[in-house]
């Protein structure tokens, strides 16, 4: 059996801070929030900086904000 080899991390992370509560938004900001690891105010996660992640966070700027990158 062999391991599939882990995605090579670029070295660009962004570090992401839950600021908004997702009661009253739509499903599919609520969806977003979760794909970002995040579903708790105050939570953060630390995520490779890429494109997708950048829209993700665009979706939901009103909830999130980037504390570092």
């Amino acid at each position: 059996m062999t391991k599939a080899a882990a995605p090579a991390v670029s070295g660009k992370t962004l570090k992401v801070r839950q600021v908004g509560s997702p009661i009253r938004r739509k499903d599919d900001q609520r969806a977003t929030l979760k794909g970002l690891g995040l579903n708790r105010l105050g939570r953060e996660r630390v995520l490779e900086d890429t494109p997708s992640i950048r829209g993700m966070i665009a979706k939901v700027a009103h909830m999130v904000e980037v504390v570092e990158g």
